[in-house]
């Protein structure tokens, strides 16, 4: 056997007993399959390896619906009979029939994509990744605008998060996101995770600015 899968195997038998046991008449899978999920938060995160949102949170089974993708984008809305939608579909079944109440776009540091967009167009004209970055290159765009100076480290960087502004912004395209923003029902929250210094900045809409966010044992000032 695949000594991949057997690691998976082996993580999945931990995650068996501590769910699953059957002494266990309310436990939390039980629960979850009998009464279905009722999530709060939608997360769109990255698919890079090490922004996991269950590890980074905490969260228990059913407390995050999530889609991970590259770079964490959100794509402006478009008819639903031109291409696939697979973000624009998990966002329309989270807001319509989940009802979440939190969209959270989490993006992070060291994201390749970005870095692949920072970089400029890619040589092969048929890169998914290239074309699926188009969708932030207003990021690019404003980052070599007010900081093509710095080095490219910092470029990067400044681009991880204006992309989650450009998805922010991509989020209100939707009518059903924003009917629901609009009548108080639904916020949508960027959040950036610096995986070098383990710490997490949210953007301020008033300011638009990033501020990092100060944890302590009483919560988040």
């Amino acid at each position: 056997m695949n000594k991949a899968l057997v690691r998976l195997m082996a993580g999945f038998r931990r995650f068996k007993e501590k769910y699953f046991q059957e002494e266990l008449e309310n436990s939390i899978y039980r629960r979850l399959a009998s009464s279905g999920q009722t999530p709060k938060t939608f997360l769109i995160g990255c698919s890079d390896s090490r922004v996991d949102p269950a590890i980074l949170t905490g969260a228990l089974p059913g407390e995050l619906f999530v889609v991970r993708n590259v770079a964490n984008l959100v794509p402006p809305c478009e008819p639903s009979a031109v291409g696939f939608h697979g973000t624009s579909s998990a966002l329309e079944f989270a807001v319509v029939n989940l009802k979440v109440e939190n969209i959270i776009i989490l993006g992070h540091r060291q994201c390749g994509g970005i870095r692949a967009l920072m970089r400029g167009p890619q040589e092969n004209p048929d890169s998914f990744v290239s074309q699926w970055m188009n969708i932030a290159k207003d990021a690019r765009k404003v980052v070599m605008q007010e900081h093509g100076n710095e080095d490219e480290e910092t470029r990067i960087r400044y681009a991880e998060m204006e992309s989650i502004k450009v998805s922010l912004r991509n989020l209100m395209t939707f009518p059903f996101v924003r009917e629901a923003v609009e009548s108080g029902q639904l916020s949508c929250i960027g959040v950036y995770f610096d995986l070098e210094e383990g710490e997490l900045w949210e953007f301020d809409q008033d300011t638009n600015k990033f501020r990092q966010l100060e944890l302590t044992r009483h919560g988040v000032t």
